[in-house]
């Protein structure tokens, strides 16, 4: 396949300039979904000895969203049980059904001062029977929310959409339905609504792949008034929307990117009109959309196919491996959990196994794969970046720190104490931790 004019390039770098620089991280992946923060970084600590924790604050019940971070503030979502502490079941299995019999759920958000980790509030948001179940290795709060330095917005799927503003005033909420989110091979195994919302351009972008009515949908985020819906005709898929240029027919532009099975697809980002669909990859899609070198990259792994396309932002209409808009596809290599992450023209990749790979963006060349761990651990968070290094944490709370480049460098390896599914923050050289219990500020101490 050619390589990418620079045209296409250009125009990226201006909707989404100057990311590393970022100092807040508003959404699931920080600025743009990139996974990329700021400041220098740490490659040793140990959250049980202290070592180099800036704090550690307690988070009631369980969640799997990420926090985010706007100035002096982290926002992050929970569900906590009346029942006491809720089951949570980690590691490489396949296991199908969902919990039974959790009861009533507090669906909370909270609200840390970020230099201490002091709780500033809470709200709760709901208060309930949940109406979906969820799996064994997810929760009732999975979406991360999202945030415009004046709205806070987050979604606890069926329980509803909700935004606040900054002293944690509730300013709208919405009732999006039943938002059921499982195996659309069995639609009993009830698996939990994960999708995280976006904020851009004053909008509050929605994807609800779900087994029945499935959307895409904008509102404002001032008002929560519906600006466009889409319907969409896919199986439960659990990424989140991505923001791309759109370059077709001379015409500069954006567009909404979802991932899918049967419909993965660009849609405007002013009207929610699609713009080009591509069916195919793994049946039950998690990762998120990443833009970059002009490019979309898309990966899935469930099933008999786990690709990963590399597709130009000009595509239009319906999309076919063999389309002039495919610069290139991998066999076999997609993410079945993770997110990549792009980066100076590399793309990394993590399957769930810990198998760690690095490809060429220009022509999908692999630069190296190396299995990081045993392989007896899975990988669910996605990873993130900063100072020329990546930060890659398995499921029982280890991380491995690489070094950014075309060569495999382990720069060491660092125990949190305790079970992360969450994919991490990082602003002004620390890195936030969401664990199963705590979340953890990891810095360099003055």
């Amino acid at each position: 396949m050619p390589n990418l004019s620079l045209t296409p390039l250009l125009f990226t770098i201006a909707i989404f300039p100057a990311l590393a620089a970022d100092n807040n991280w508003p959404q699931f992946r920080g600025p743009a979904a990139s996974g990329v923060g700021n400041g220098t970084t740490l490659e040793k600590w140990n959250g049980e000895s202290g070592e180099n924790v800036l704090w550690k604050t307690p988070v009631p019940g369980l969640g799997h969203s990420s926090p985010v971070i706007w100035g002096d503030r982290i926002f992050l979502t929970t569900a906590v049980s009346a029942n006491g502490e809720a089951s949570l079941k980690v590691g490489l299995y396949g296991d199908i059904q969902p919990v039974e019999g959790e009861g009533k759920q507090s669906f909370d958000v909270l609200c840390l001062d970020r230099k201490s980790g002091k709780l500033l509030w809470k709200r709760t948001a709901f208060s309930g029977q949940p109406k979906i179940k969820r799996h064994t290795k997810s929760t009732h709060a999975n979406p991360t929310p999202a945030t415009d330095g004046k709205v806070l917005v987050v979604s606890f799927g069926s329980e509803g959409l909700y935004a606040y503003d900054f002293s944690g005033k509730l300013l709208w909420q919405k009732d999006l339905g039943v938002l059921d989110a499982g195996f659309y091979q069995v639609p009993s195994a009830q698996w939990g609504y994960a999708t995280s919302p976006i904020i851009h351009d004053g909008m509050v972008l929605i994807l609800a792949d779900v087994q029945k009515d499935s959307f895409l949908a904008a509102f404002d985020v001032q008002t929560g008034k519906q600006l466009w819906r889409t319907s969409r005709q896919d199986v439960p898929t659990f990424g989140s929307p991505a923001i791309a240029p759109y370059t077709a027919n001379g015409a500069n532009g954006q567009q909404v990117v979802v991932n899918g099975w049967k419909q993965t697809g660009g849609y405007d980002l002013k009207t929610g009109k699609q713009l080009w669909t591509l069916k195919g990859g793994g049946d039950i899609p998690v990762p998120t959309p990443v833009i970059g070198n002009g490019m979309i990259l898309l990966t899935s792994a469930h099933g008999s196919d786990r690709p990963i396309f590399a597709l130009k932002t000009d595509a239009v209409g319906t999309i076919t491996p063999e389309s002039p808009s495919v610069v290139w596809k991998q066999e076999k290599a997609g993410n079945y959990m993770q997110t990549p992450l792009l980066h100076n023209g590399i793309g990394y990749f993590c399957l769930d196994s810990g198998v760690f790979s690095a490809y060429q963006l220009a022509t999908g060349e692999r630069l190296f794969q190396k299995r990081l761990g045993s392989g007896t651990s899975g990988f669910s968070s996605s990873a993130v970046s900063a100072d020329g290094k990546l930060y890659v944490t398995n499921e029982e709370g280890h991380t491995y720190v690489l070094a950014l480049g075309r060569e495999y460098q382990l720069l060491g390896e660092n125990d949190l104490g305790e079970t992360v599914m969450a994919s991490p923050a990082i602003a002004d050289g620390v890195l936030y931790f969401r664990g199963r219990n705590n979340i953890f500020a990891i810095g360099a101490k003055k």
